[in-house]
């Protein structure tokens, strides 16, 4: 890992339907920041470290809790100097102003410094199990399986601005399909049909069109999905977590060839 945080590399498996090969594989790096405002937990948000006070009071201003750079009293990282919680103070006036803005918003439940990707991983151990391991899945059907999600997708032809999610059983049939502009919409959309119809226990393998975040595998593991194709690669902590939690991710590298980040013990040749 970089010093900084902002990337990881890690050993990954280069797949064809012919073999494979071990190979170092660079992830761009994802924490949570706690923003607090007057003391107060205000938000979680994940982001690739660095530049973190810039991207607080970017976020202030997105929020409607700052107009100019005049109404920060102090922003700074807590005495600790943690760089994953940013402490901000507004002025007297500013606070004013913005007074009912704080007292609506919903503050988040991490109140103490030393927030991380740990801790993230023994937070989710809470709410999800491990994968099982009783599922295998050939190359070829991990490649055709990315196919199925470009079939499946209307809008993203006509408008390139749509995410989408698909979740295929072990005999490669697709059981649910949802597209949307958010990513994270796309698969709950997709969850959430297979879960009302009945299917989702049914479930072995799904397909992403983003990348792969955190927030992307606690809602897969949730779901008890214990093979993710994305066609892009994921954070380093959603690989962190998706090897955590005994699940299989990859990625396509061309039309005959992918990369598994975890979970190879899952993956056939014949």
């Amino acid at each position: 890992m970089q010093a900084d945080g902002r990337t990881t590399t890690i050993a990954a498996l280069r797949c064809t339907t012919q073999g494979s090969q071990t190979q170092p594989l660079e992830l761009i790096g994802e924490e949570p920041l706690l923003i607090r405002i007057e003391s107060r937990p205000y938000a979680v948000v994940m982001r690739t470290p660095g530049e973190e006070l810039f991207h607080a009071a970017g976020f202030c201003l997105s929020e409607g809790l700052v107009d100019a750079a005049d109404d920060f009293a102090t922003i700074g990282h807590c005495q600790d100097m943690d760089t994953n919680v940013v402490d901000i103070r507004l002025t007297p006036g500013r606070l004013d102003k913005v007074q009912g803005l704080l007292e609506r918003k919903g503050f988040v439940s991490q109140t103490s410094c030393g927030i991380c990707g740990k801790q993230m991983l023994e937070d989710m151990h809470q709410v999800v199990t491990p994968a099982t391991s009783g599922f295998s899945i050939a190359v070829s059907q991990m490649l055709h399986a990315i196919n199925t999600l470009a079939d499946c997708q209307q809008y993203y032809q006509r408008t390139r601005g749509s995410h989408a999610a698909v979740l295929i059983d072990a005999q490669l049939q697709v059981l649910a399909f949802a597209e949307d502009v958010g990513r994270h919409n796309a698969l709950d959309k997709a969850i959430g049909k297979a879960l009302m119809s009945g299917k989702l226990a049914c479930a072995r393998i799904l397909v992403l069109s983003s990348r792969i975040s955190y927030e992307l595998i606690q809602k897969a593991a949730r779901a008890h999905l214990p093979v993710i194709i994305s066609h892009s690669r994921p954070t380093a902590l959603a690989a962190a977590m998706g090897k955590d939690l005994n699940m299989t991710l990859a990625f396509p590298v061309g039309p005959s060839e992918l990369i598994v980040v975890c979970g190879e013990n899952r993956v056939a040749w014949t």
